[in-house]
Order: structure tokens, then sequence, then C-alpha cells
């Protein structure tokens, strides 16, 4: 799995060397910032991946006329400036480059926080006023304090490094992050209302959300501490501003560092002029090695999948990073082919039940769904679909697909879909994995091996019927490339289900075998 990536534009400023590593593996790269909306929108069209940082808002209009964009690459972390929904309907990856501003954001929370408690930007706003008050900021130490940790990823863990080793007790929460590997870096796991009542700061490290939005307000300020601090070097609009500007007047909260805010460029600036409130133009990323970082990520990252070797920081569609492995592009392949197959039967349904059977299909079972609904809306005209908008577009269509693993030695290794075919009957198709490729095991409920491969074509026939469709299939400029047939119990009379291969195309095999009436489908895989 790979994507057809040639012409890059890159419409934020960004470090030299992202441009050096793509020019470097032979794609076209064109510079193009401060585009105004109008602009963009006529050039996206020309180019099949978009590289942005935080000031290019790549909106559903924008999304709309990138009729050739497969990628839009994001130099740093946050993607509130990418409509992902918009980019997932279209089937186009949003990326990011979730490590490269780790470091700088660990660093910057845990100066935030010592200046908070000391006091520092004010002493200095003071000093260089021109008076010096000593008396005015009587700080605190951070030692044997109680630092929250909200979310427990890469930055919050590196935050809590480093405030350990200024003798802070390190609490945290994370709705995926195991408790035992909170615990394994120090941090207790605690659930957010056993939190807020030991916090004596409380720094926040989650993504804008609607589970998020909001999620420091007056309602948590009643359950902290009197003179809690807050600190937000993560994503505006996570704290209510209004909310904690009353909870800094009614001394409620004892002080807050902010370095990302609901709206930005900042436009009312009454929060950040409270004498308790340390607030930053969002420079969290704001050093050389961050910049450099992720600008060697993303180009790095985009070369990657474009030469099918890996996808990563995949936002918009995680389950891709394990199907673009070595391991999983077959049963991406098997999925798609066992999809196809299912549209020969119905053209809609209300679900499909898929079953991976063995501890090796696991991982299998994240992005086999998407397979499926790919295989099976692929034969409908007029549908656009891959794996990144595979589930979306499977809503539109009303297929559901669940995907469950289980245990069973007959049938290790194997993935089996059932279903309510066009008549009303149940209908049940298994497949496997093989050193040829994705194969065939069971079609409507009889055993028979073949390959899943080429043009794929499903008879219902007898030994008569099947032998005269070869020799239809074999004359012309095509042939027939293997075939396979269940066990007739009744003889060589008996109609049974019989799988051919053949190197035509599904149209002409349609209308080659159109007055046989044997044939119940064929499919181009």
């Amino acid at each position: 799995m790979s994507a057809q990536i040639n012409k890059v534009l890159i419409s934020d400023s960004i470090d030299q060397k992202c441009i050096d590593i793509l020019k470097e593996a032979g794609l076209s790269v064109d510079v193009k910032t401060k585009l105004s909306k109008e602009e963009l929108l006529t050039e996206i069209a020309n180019y099949d991946a978009l590289i942005i940082r935080s000031a290019t808002k790549v909106t559903a209009d924008v999304i709309g006329a990138a009729t050739n964009l497969k990628l839009i690459g994001r130099a740093g972390t946050g993607v509130d400036n990418v409509d992902c929904k918009a980019a997932s309907d279209r089937g186009i990856i949003v990326m990011n480059t979730p490590g490269g501003n780790t470091v700088s954001v660990a660093e910057m929370t845990a100066a935030l926080v010592v200046c908070m408690a000391r006091k520092l930007p004010q002493a200095h706003a003071c000093l260089a006023g021109g008076v010096w008050d000593k008396k005015s900021f009587m700080g605190n130490e951070v030692m044997g304090k109680t630092l929250a940790i909200v979310g427990l990823g890469r930055i919050g863990v590196e935050t809590a490094k480093r405030m350990q080793a200024f003798g802070m007790t390190t609490v945290g929460y994370d709705p995926i992050v195991p408790a035992e590997v909170a615990e394994a870096e120090g941090i207790k796991f605690l659930q957010l209302e056993e939190i807020w009542p030991i916090a004596d700061y409380i720094t926040l490290h989650v993504p804008l959300v609607p589970a998020t939005k909001g999620m420091i307000n007056t309602a948590v300020f009643g359950k902290c501490k009197k003179g809690v601090c807050i600190l937000n070097c993560a994503r505006g609009g996570v704290v209510d501003e209004g909310d904690l500007l009353m909870a800094l007047q009614s001394g409620q909260c004892g002080g807050a560092a902010i370095d990302s805010f609901t709206t930005e460029p900042l436009k009312d600036f009454t929060l950040v002029k409270h004498p308790n409130v340390i607030g930053l133009p969002h420079l969290g990323a704001s050093t050389h090695e961050a910049q450099t970082r992720v600008a060697v990520d993303i180009a790095q990252q985009i070369v990657d999948f474009r030469n099918g070797l890996r996808l990563f920081g995949a936002v918009n569609a995680p389950h891709l990073g394990e199907a673009l492995k070595p391991y999983g592009l077959p049963y991406v392949a098997l999925g798609k082919a066992l999809g196809a197959l299912v549209s020969l039967y119905t053209t809609g349904m209300s679900a499909i039940s898929i079953t991976c059977y063995g501890e090796c299909l696991k991982t299998v079972c994240s992005y086999i769904g998407s397979a499926v609904i790919v295989g099976f809306l692929s034969q409908q005209t007029g549908v656009d679909v891959n794996m990144i908008n595979a589930c979306n577009k499977g809503k539109e269509a009303c297929v559901q697909v669940q995907v469950e693993n289980k245990e069973c030695v007959d049938h290790h290794g194997q993935i089996k879909l059932e279903f309510v075919s066009g008549s009303g009957q149940v209908f049940v198709l298994s497949g496997f994995v093989s050193s040829h490729g994705p194969m065939l095991c069971m079609l409507d409920g009889s055993k028979l091996v073949s390959t899943l491969s080429n043009n794929v074509v499903i008879l219902q026939c007898n030994t008569k019927e099947l032998l005269n469709v070869i020799g239809l299939l074999s004359s012309g400029n095509g042939r027939v490339l293997s075939y396979t047939s269940a066990e007739a119990a009744g003889g060589a009379d008996e109609k049974c289900v019989c799988v051919l291969r053949s190197t035509h195309t599904a149209a002409t095999v349609r209308e080659t075998l159109r007055d046989t009436g044997v044939l119940v489908g064929t499919v181009d895989l």
C-alpha cells in the first residue's frame, strides 16, 4: 500500500531540510507561502501532497478543490487547522509528526511551573519598569508539591520526568494509556475525580476533542485546592478561559500559564493581563531543534509512505500503520478480494460479520473491516473508496461491519465472512493467506481452494458446463489460468460451485458467458 505522490506543495515556512529530503527522493516540490484562501483553492488541484504548519487552514472547500490530493502533512502535532472529517471522506491521509515537538513542549512546561512558583516573569516586568521590589514576589518551592498531568502521551511523560527531578510528586490520567505504563514512568495513575482535590499544579497535554473541550471549568475548580495552578501548553479550548478568569479573580486559582488560546491570534487580552497569568503566543514548539525535527520527520514520513515502506502519524487512519507492514499487506488484499466476492451475491446489506481465527490475526482485526468494505463498494459504480474513507463510505451505504477474533484449531489463520445475501439466505465465505497470496477456501458453504487474483469467475455448473466455459474463455485473446470446483455428491451431472481464474476482464467474461446460464458473477482483483 503506497500512494502516487509526485508533486508536493509546501504552503507554510519550513526548514530547508524538509525540501531537501523530498527532492532527494525524486519528488517535485513547490514552496508557496502566505497564499490567500482563493490562491490555495486554485493551486491545490495541481498537487498530490500538501505540507503545512499552523498558518494554512485546510478547510472543507480547500479539500473539495484538491482533486489529486492524497496526503496532508502537518509539520507538528496539532491538526486543528485541518478539516479531518472532510479529508477522511475524500480518502486523504492527514499526517502529523507526534514526536517532533515533545522535548521543546516538555521543557517549556517545566519552565512555566517554576516561573509560576517563583513569579519570575512578574518580577522581571517590575524591575524592567524601574522598580526594585523584593517583597511583592515571595514565591514557593515546587519540591514536595503535586503535579497532575492530564494526558500521558510523549509530552506528558517527558514533563513528568523533568518535574520528578525537581522533587515533585507526579500523578496523572489518560483514557488510553494503561495504569501500569504510567506507574513505570513514576506517575501515579488516578481518575480525574481523584486528581482534582490533591493537585497543586495541573498541566494539560490533550487534544481538543468534544470530551476535552472546556474540561477545566468552574465545576472542576470547585473540586480543587484553593490556589491551584493551571498550565495549558496543549490546545486552545481545553480550558474554559472565562471560568479560569473568574477563578483567578476569586483566588480559587492561584496562577495560570497559557500557551494555547481558544482564539489565535489573541484578540481579548483581559485574561493575560491578570497579574497571576503568564501568557505566551503559542511558543511550545518554537525552538530551532523542534522545527528542524518536525520538518525532517514529515518529509521522511511522506517518502516512506510513497515508497510503501511504512505509514506513521496518520491521525485519521491509525489502523493503516499495521496494514502497511509486510505482514499486513496480504491480508488487506484478502479482505478486498472477499469483499468483492460478497458484492456478487448482494448489492446491499445491514451487516457483515467477520471472524479472524487465531492469535496470529489479532492485529489484522484493526483493518480487515475497512479492506472488506473497500472490496465490496469498489464493485459499485460511482463509489470512490479506499482504506482511509472505507468506514465513512460504509456507513453511507448502510454497510455495517463487525469484527471479532476467535481461537479455533480447525480454522486457524482463516478469515470468515458471514452475511445475508440478496435472496435472504445466510451466506458464508472464507479465505486465508499463503505464500501464493490471498486464497479462497470456502464459498457458499462449499469447500474449495483457489487463488484470489486476476479475473475471478464464479459459476454454478456441472462438469460438462464447466468444460464448455473453459473452452469459451480459452478462445480469442484470453486464457484460463486455473479452475477448481466443490465436490459434487451426485456425480459429474450435478451442479456445484466452481471458481475459475482468467486473463480476461470481468466485462469480457460477462459478455462471453451471457447465454450459458451458469455465471454467478465475476470480479477483477
